[in-house]
């Protein structure tokens, strides 16, 4: 979203919420893609910035593509086309359910990434840690949540 005046001149107020949502995608980008980065090194050849994404939305036990794309908002097709992609790179596996419907679970490989994946976050809390003031993450932590909260009491959910 631009920052800068319209064509027209219009006014564009000034909005720390708009700082928010911006900075808050750069951190987002950065992590996963020092994740990226530092898994690849580390032998995970297919571990991207979106794949690293997807994987860190599901749960450690059952997934189903129908649960997976109404929480992240997106189209069935997309998950089944994510998951199919995640399945040859090793990290996950589908196993036949009810139905037509399959569980979508990580594989061996798979935990062993989202667990490194885990561990240097846990890196990155200590780095933080050692550079800001003790409080200041959970204290960011804690105004996200007010924040969210307010978000959603505007939106009605």
């Amino acid at each position: 979203m631009s920052t800068k005046l319209t064509t027209n001149n219009l006014p564009m107020a000034e909005s720390q919420t708009l700082q928010l949502v911006l900075g808050a995608g750069q951190v987002n980008d950065s992590i996963f893609q020092y994740l990226a980065n530092t898994l690849k090194d580390k032998g995970y050849k297919f571990a991207s910035p979106s794949a690293l994404s997807f994987l860190s939305t599901l749960e450690c036990g059952v997934n189903y593509a129908s649960d997976i794309a109404r929480n992240l908002g997106v189209s069935r097709q997309m998950v089944a086309k994510t998951v199919k992609e995640l399945c040859s790179a090793g990290y996950l596996d589908q196993v036949d359910d009810i139905g037509k419907q399959k569980k979508i679970i990580f594989t061996t490989n798979g935990e062993v990434l989202i667990s490194d994946a885990r561990q240097l976050l846990a890196d990155i809390d200590k780095a933080l840690e050692n550079k800001l003031a003790v409080d200041t993450v959970s204290s960011t932590l804690t105004s996200l949540n007010m924040i969210q909260k307010l978000v959603n009491q505007l939106n009605n959910i």
